[in-house]
């Protein structure tokens, strides 16, 4: 049973169906793009039936790090996204699919990915092209925020986390270590310091 909002003319859904799938507010979709490369991804606030459009979603977009403000870092990772409050209703005919778009959080504890896997952890405003949060903690040497397509390793001393190649090392170099010390610790323990913490088995 549809129902009308007051003062407007379409009919609120609960749900919408396409292709089989049935589609709810807050689930995460993709958008025919119109030849573009990426398909549009939008999570859906709102559904309804239009008397002239039919039926619609409204989706809040999300945008990826090249189309907003400053671009792509190179702690962006490749499936990252923002989160933003730009809204605009689509009919369903340009819903292509499902995906999923998680905290960052949730997205390192996947065990498997898939090509419709993401995640955000900033809110991006196209009107006033500000992010939120818009400091982060940064990591390593270089002191980048964390990128999760890069591999990092855990200092055995201080718990803080390093890219191999920002010390020159390789991957399998630290897989090969029995314990991890990162440079600040070594001339610490060079000069008396306190010894390693954890050993790796």
């Amino acid at each position: 049973m549809s129902k009308r909002a007051k003062g407007s003319s379409a009919a609120k859904l609960k749900s919408v169906v396409v292709d089989g799938h049935t589609f709810h507010c807050g689930d995460c979709v993709l958008i025919n793009s119109s030849g573009e490369a990426k398909p549009f991804i939008g999570r859906i606030r709102a559904i309804d039936k239009h008397p002239s459009e039919g039926k619609r979603v409204q989706v809040a977009w999300f945008y990826r790090p090249e189309e907003c403000t400053g671009g792509r870092k190179v702690f962006h990772g490749e499936r990252e996204l923002f989160s933003s409050d730009h809204l605009d209703w689509c009919g369903v005919s340009t819903i292509d699919g499902t995906c999923s778009v998680h905290t960052l959080r949730a997205y390192q504890a996947l065990e498997e990915l898939t090509d419709e896997d993401f995640y955000a952890r900033f809110t991006y405003k196209p009107a006033t092209k500000q992010f939120k949060p818009d400091r982060v903690p940064v990591y390593c040497k270089c002191e980048m925020p964390y990128n999760p397509d890069k591999f990092m390793v855990e200092c055995d001393v201080c718990s803080e986390w390093y890219h191999p190649d920002c010390l020159e090392l390789s991957k399998k170099q630290v897989d090969a270590m029995k314990g991890f010390s990162c440079p600040n610790c070594k001339v610490e323990a060079a000069n008396g310091g306190p010894p390693l913490k954890v050993q790796r088995t």
